[in-house]
């Protein structure tokens, strides 16, 4: 007969973990001592017949109350207790899915049942921070195969809630990623949806970028609807803009997104996965994919472009979804803002047609735009363009995009950054080339995304004449300190705009 300890008592600690649950118990407590637990231990908590995994720390002193339990903030939200509650500690069951991680480390195929028991055990919250990190690492670079990937997008839309619109065609759009600022899902969707076509797109947040579009759309507009509300807002609009992470639609890719984006690691099996099985949860059934190419984008040159793509297209065929896939030019940033309420203010001077808007954002939307008005059907191929034009032009666009803005609980104005600094240009000359990575480093360090208003300015663009002492680009942050963390980077490093000297 299995003996079960008294029950602790729940203490909330106040202590903000992110979103991996954590407990704390005191070294001489009982239950600790008894089943030998030790800092790092993974446990699981139970609240009748409600229980979590979480990660031990152990503490020495008398910050946890003795015959308590202490709670991070993300337990005590998984776990819906109040102060006070009788908990129950004890081991969780051993972890059988993780010998199949083991096995991918060592360059081991994973099988279809290999997956779908670590994307179940993902999901049911079962894997520590350090776990879900060894199997993306392990599925880093080029280490799955085509069967592997497939397996991978089935499970983790197996694993959660998936839409059905009832009809077809459902419109989508994604960027593989990469290029800082490139906001034009903002555009595409009211631009398509004005067409009368569904488009109900779900975002994701930043991973390693300074911006997601749901971290964009979010300084407008709220983002964090549940299933019933984006069928309100696409029954009324034809379209939304929302956070996929705020529904269970493939829950394994946020749980993921969250430990790639600390790894600053975006590998190329779990990217397709990714991509693909938000599309097939959310019910979406043609997709067209922008694929920014270029020496300081994701995808770096035209070989890799169609090595991704074949895979792309491969993968979306077996998971019942139509895909185009459009190369674009990835050698510099797409508009002038990076950062979400910076890409948010492009967003919103192409819709409202000022004379300064971003021409490059407005050009490449009205592309996109164009693709998926003519791969859905409704639109004769090559007239796409012009339909997502005039729909711009008209106007129609913004009434589009400001009624969805309402839809989804009111629009708002973004906010702008109280501490800026200008970087100049260190001589005369022709802008020779940007990197994005470093620029968007840059405006990682001012504070985006997490400061909806950091992030920076660009005001240059290859083969742009400068003269030396003019402004190339202006940092925007929240705070002092953050702004002088970034200009430090700047000042330090390599050049991140390289200006070519005229002879």
């Amino acid at each position: 007969m299995t003996h079960e300890h008294a029950p602790l008592t729940a203490h909330r600690m106040g202590i903000d973990t992110h979103q991996e649950p954590v407990v704390y118990m005191r070294r001489d407590c009982g239950v600790c001592r008894s089943e030998g637990f030790e800092a790092q231990s993974r446990v699981r908590i139970r609240n009748g017949n409600h229980a979590i995994i979480a990660t031990l720390n152990v503490a020495d002193n008398e910050l946890i109350p003795a015959g308590s339990v202490g709670f991070s903030e993300a337990a005590w939200k998984l776990l819906g207790v109040v102060e006070g509650t009788p908990i129950h500690v004890s081991h969780p069951r051993p972890l059988r899915s993780l010998s199949h991680v083991r096995g991918k480390i060592y360059g081991n195929e994973l099988s279809r049942e290999a997956i779908v028991e670590i994307i179940d055990d993902i999901v049911a919250g079962r894997y520590a921070d350090v776990e879900l990190a060894s199997f993306i690492t392990a599925c880093a670079l080029h280490r799955m195969s085509l069967a592997e990937i497939v397996d991978l997008t089935h499970a983790m839309v197996d694993a959660g809630e998936r839409i059905d619109w009832g009809r077809r065609p459902i419109m989508d759009k994604h960027s593989v990623g990469g290029l800082p600022g490139n906001r034009t899902t903002m555009l595409v969707v009211p631009i398509v949806a004005a067409n009368g076509l569904l488009m109900p797109k779900t975002s994701s947040r930043a991973i390693t970028s300074p911006a997601g579009t749901a971290d964009a759309m979010e300084c407008l507009a709220p983002v964090d609807l549940d299933i019933a509300q984006i069928r309100r807002v696409v029954d009324a609009e034809g379209g939304c803009i929302v956070w996929g992470g705020a529904v269970r639609l493939s829950p394994a890719d946020d749980i993921l997104i969250r430990i790639e984006r600390a790894l600053d690691l975006d590998s190329e099996g779990q990217l397709i996965a990714s991509i693909l099985s938000k599309k097939a949860a959310a019910g979406s059934t043609h997709v067209v994919l922008d694929m920014p190419v270029g020496p300081t984008a994701k995808v770096r040159d035209a070989a890799a472009a169609a090595a991704l793509s074949a895979v792309l297209r491969d993968v979306a065929h077996a998971v019942g979804l139509e895909v185009l896939v459009v190369t674009s030019d990835g050698s510099q940033p797409v508009g002038r803002g990076i950062g979400p309420a910076l890409e948010a203010r492009d967003v919103l001077a192409v819709l409202r047609r000022e004379r300064d808007a971003p021409r490059d954002l407005r050009e490449k939307s009205v592309a996109l735009a164009g693709h998926v008005l003519e791969l859905s059907g409704n639109v004769r191929q090559g007239e796409g363009a012009l339909v997502a034009e005039r729909t711009l032009s008209e106007g129609t666009a913004l009434r589009k995009f400001m009624s969805i803005c309402t839809a989804q609980g009111g629009f708002r104005e973004p906010e702008i950054a109280p501490h800026r600094a200008p970087i100049h240009a260190a001589r005369a000359g022709v802008v020779d080339a940007i990197d994005n990575r470093r620029l968007a480093r840059v405006a990682k360090l001012a504070g985006a995304p997490h400061d909806a208003c950091a992030g920076l300015d660009l005001h240059v663009k290859l083969g742009q004449r400068v003269e030396r002492g003019q402004p190339l680009f202006t940092i925007h942050a929240q705070s002092p300190g953050e702004l002088s963390y970034a200009q430090t980077f700047v000042e330090s490093g390599s050049e991140i705009i390289a200006i070519e000297a005229e002879a």
